[in-house]
């Protein structure tokens, strides 16, 4: 069905969410329809960060906000909607837009088979009524459906629409773009030539189907890498975690922004313990690209000062690749934590593939590695 359909019979003001590849259609349409702004569209760190930012919306106006989300933001969600939302607290009614990644019968990435698995159970177990919009949907079902939610809603209950795969469609057209000139692809490769053997843990999205790619042209074991394929934000973390029980070795974790904002406390944590082995290299293009490239906080924000103020012993920024060559050289002698913001352009190639080895394969094949280090 159309976006602009659905979200008619919806009939909400306001939408706060984080921007997934399956609602491409709708996120097309908000930024068409409202870009980013206060009063009717917030694109938000995290998914509890959109449940909280809704629930003010819903305090201060009385009206019912839309949250958006992949079913992967599911367990963000769950505290503030179990301890916040739910009609034995404070009863604060939503509706949620989810996109169904991983729906059973329904190829997709190893990251999304669990999560798909359980995603209409996790919705129920926290008492939000759910109806599912496939491609043969049509608004008049959605509407009746909707008749049925704003009982619901009346209640301080929570509703939810899932959407699966090539449900929603908009004919409108957005490019998303930036001024920055470097691409992520090359700047990865630039970062590949230097690591050598040393450990890498890349994050979610295009930057670990990249780093895989280059591995292969460079016909190089993919023994180094760990591909962070889910849990977005967490890369960091658990470069950290390696970092602390590897003190000799030197360790890079290759991060997004989007990711990085995400979960942005482990920033401090990684400041406070501040390994000397670890370099937090985070890519920076001001955009969800790999779910389609709606725009993040991150090119407002001064991330080298915010990584200083969390203990960092070292941050730097750059824009070309002579710093960046520079910085990476330098940083494999220094000996203590160190974060480079490396600004980026939007976009990669139309061909990129996906890693061929599986997520347990990866695992055991880094684990093997770092046995040896």
């Amino acid at each position: 069905m159309k976006v602009e359909n659905l979200l008619e019979i919806i009939g909400s003001e306001f939408y706060t969410g984080v921007p997934d590849s399956q609602l491409k259609a709708l996120c097309d349409y908000l930024i068409n329809t409202y870009g980013i702004d206060q009063k009717h569209h917030i694109i938000a760190a995290n998914e509890g960060n959109c449940v909280a930012l809704a629930a003010g919306y819903h305090l201060a106006t009385g009206k019912i906000p839309v949250v958006y989300m992949q079913n992967s933001g599911e367990g963000n969600i769950i505290n503030p909607v179990a301890s916040l939302l739910n009609d034995k607290v404070y009863a604060i009614p939503m509706v949620f837009i989810i996109g169904w990644r991983g729906e059973p019968g329904i190829h997709d990435e190893p990251q999304h088979i669990y999560q798909g698995v359980v995603t209409i159970k996790l919705l129920e177990d926290m008492g939000i009524k759910t109806f599912a919009i496939g491609k043969d949907t049509t608004g008049d079902e959605v509407a009746e459906v909707m008749k049925d939610y704003k009982k619901v809603l009346a209640e301080g209950k929570d509703v939810a629409f899932v959407i699966r795969k090539g449900a929603l469609s908009y004919d409108g057209k957005v490019k998303y773009a930036n001024d920055n000139a470097l691409v992520r692809e090359d700047i990865i490769r630039h970062i590949v030539d230097v690591t050598g053997e040393d450990p890498i843990v890349s994050t979610t999205g295009k930057a670990s189907r990249e780093l895989f790619e280059i591995r292969e042209a460079n016909k190089q074991s993919h023994k180094y890498d760990f591909l962070t394929v889910g849990s977005m934000g967490h890369s960091s973390s658990i470069a950290l975690g390696v970092a602390i029980n590897k003190p000799d070795t030197k360790i890079w974790c290759i991060d997004g922004d989007g990711a990085l904002l995400m979960h942005m406390g482990s920033m401090a944590v990684l400041g406070a313990n501040a390994p000397q082995n670890m370099v937090h290299i985070v890519i920076n293009n001001g955009a969800h690209e790999t779910v389609g490239g709606m725009p993040t906080v991150a090119s407002e924000i001064d991330i080298v000062s915010i990584a200083k103020a969390c203990g960092y012993p070292y941050a730097v920024s750059v824009n070309n690749f002579d710093a960046l060559d520079k910085e990476l050289q330098d940083v494999r002698m220094r000996n203590e934590l160190s974060l480079i913001e490396v600004m980026c352009s939007i976009g990669a190639r139309a061909d990129l593939g996906r890693p061929t080895t599986t997520a347990i394969e990866n695992k055991q094949n880094f684990m093997r590695y770092l046995k040896e280090k």
